[in-house]
């Protein structure tokens, strides 16, 4: 009688390597079972393949693995940090993905997802360590994704904000970046009235244009030292409202959802009034909002003016954080990631718990 072991771990290397990991699965499972062996596999391995990403995106490793010897099926308390990839219409984006950790025993729920971009020289992992978002999304509960720039799409890995292609619903990174939204919103579950964007520099101007594009998908936006949508066609004009701020004509574009901005009053890399358009914009759609400010100082003794415009109902539409004395920075990050100000306003407390508060309709 020919032993069922046989073949098995070569058929499922080939097939894991192929990227058909549901199949591999399968594989494994049904050999088991036949071998009168099923009861050997953990019971979340038999039930849950929540972690297997089988469709244009999928899994490439994960790093809160230990070596291949010793893996075994992680329990439901574990957090992830996960790393992908994702191919739409001809272009592949690598990505990586937080995913919080959920209460052992406890019933799966739908959680918020938020999708952040990173500026200009940066990838996943230094975002993520400067902003310590993921920290913040442990305790809150929320999935944070972490699309990258690839350097043939932009030599600098900048998000191409200042393109005309880039700045339409369905074409250019605004498609490719919703798709991979949805699609990661669809294989983990995700609640889709809570999705939400952030980003910064250049990553904050593309987190504005999908702000703008896809209200039916981002319930509420995040822009730290950004510009807004329109403000440039071509490089040459890009560069004018970085170094000058947006002409007259751009900030009547008006934003279309809730959004909070972060600029600091000496970025000489992005013009502060660059931030100051975009809260305009989004206060323009909310007629009879009325605004409160605040000033203040940060741990380490930034001054901050904070103006926020809220709802007849009296919840947050709009906030504007001036972050005084400030340059080109994610404010409160930590001093291991790059462009960041440690010490300052905790821009990402903040910006989840703006974010947080708001569900798409």
């Amino acid at each position: 009688m020919k032993n069922p072991f046989t073949d098995l771990f070569g058929d499922a290397t080939r097939l894991t390597q192929g990227g058909q990991l549901q199949a591999a699965t399968e594989l494994i499972q049904r050999t088991l079972r036949d071998a009168g062996l099923a009861g050997a596999l953990p019971q979340q391995a038999r039930q849950d393949d929540s972690t297997v990403i089988d469709a244009e995106s999928r899994v490439v490793s994960e790093d809160t693995l230990p070596p291949a010897a010793a893996r075994k099926a992680p329990s439901s308390t574990d957090d992830q940090w996960l790393s992908g990839s994702f191919a739409h219409r001809g272009r592949t984006l690598a990505y990586r993905l937080y995913v919080p950790p959920t209460p052992a025993g406890a019933a799966p729920t739908p959680r918020p997802l938020l999708l952040m971009l990173h500026g200009c020289t940066q990838d996943a992992q230094d975002f993520a360590t400067g902003t310590r978002m993921n920290e913040l999304a442990r305790t809150a509960g929320v999935l944070v994704l972490y699309p990258e720039q690839t350097q043939n799409a932009n030599a600098q890995r900048c998000w191409n904000w200042f393109k005309a292609q880039h700045q339409r619903r369905d074409q250019g990174e605004p498609e490719l970046l919703a798709a991979l939204t949805r699609q990661i919103a669809t294989e983990h579950a995700v609640d889709a009235a809570r999705i939400y964007v952030a980003g910064l520099s250049a990553g904050g101007a593309m987190a504005d244009i999908l702000g703008r594009s896809h209200p039916d998908l981002f319930a509420a936006v995040g822009v730290h030292s950004g510009l807004p949508q329109g403000v440039a066609a071509d490089l040459p004009a890009a560069l004018a409202a970085m170094r000058n701020g947006p002409s007259g004509t751009a900030t009547a574009n008006a934003g279309s959802g809730p959004v909070i901005v972060f600029h600091g009053d000496a970025d000489t890399t992005v013009h502060p009034a660059n931030g100051a358009a975009i809260a305009e914009g989004a206060r323009q759609q909310r007629h009879g909002a009325r605004p409160e400010t605040t000033k203040g100082r940060a741990p380490n003794g930034q001054s901050f003016s904070h103006t926020v415009h809220r709802a007849p109902d009296g919840r947050s539409m709009v906030e504007h954080w001036v972050l005084h004395g400030m340059g080109h920075a994610w404010s409160g990050g930590s001093a291991q990631g790059s462009y960041t100000a440690p010490g300052g306003v905790d821009a990402s407390a903040e910006m989840l718990r703006f974010l947080l508060s708001h569900r798409r309709p």
